[in-house]
């Protein structure tokens, strides 16, 4: 069974992975080249705002739960492609819905079903990013 210290400790590595998303979004919104460069710019500014949501969520809570919100950043990876940013950024999402789904157990344990159900809404939101970048990818020519 989860306890709370564990809760919080796995919700600092998900707010580290939420700094991430940020600044990699930011970064490759800078880095986009090529035809679809504004398109794609436009993509990767657009997620910031959900991802500094899901960040203050996780602060808050990690604060009521009792502990101290990470200021620590998951290393961002810099592409040399536009698709090896989009292929990123859906890595990213893949992992971080794996996270929040054994985060939203832990919670559920613990009986911290408010947290659980924001969680859960979490999962829908990165799984729609998820989603949205496995269309961008499906027939992606490498001169895009």
């Amino acid at each position: 069974m989860a306890d709370v210290k564990e809760l919080v400790e796995g919700m600092n590595e998900d707010l580290s992975a939420e700094y991430q998303a940020v600044v990699m979004y930011r970064t490759y919104a800078s880095l986009v080249t090529g035809p679809w460069r504004q398109e794609l710019r436009g993509f990767f500014e657009g997620e910031i705002p959900d991802e500094l949501g899901h960040a203050a969520f996780l602060a808050d809570k990690i604060v009521s739960l009792g502990g101290i919100p990470t200021t620590e950043v998951k290393p961002v990876p810099i592409p040399r492609t536009n698709r090896e940013m989009l292929e990123n950024a859906l890595q990213a999402e893949v992992d971080t819905i794996e996270r929040y789904t054994k985060r939203l157990q832990q919670a559920e344990e613990l009986g911290e079903i408010s947290i659980k159900v924001q969680l859960e809404n979490l999962v829908v939101d990165e799984s729609q990013h998820r989603d949205d970048i496995r269309r961008m990818l499906m027939d992606w020519k490498e001169s895009q």
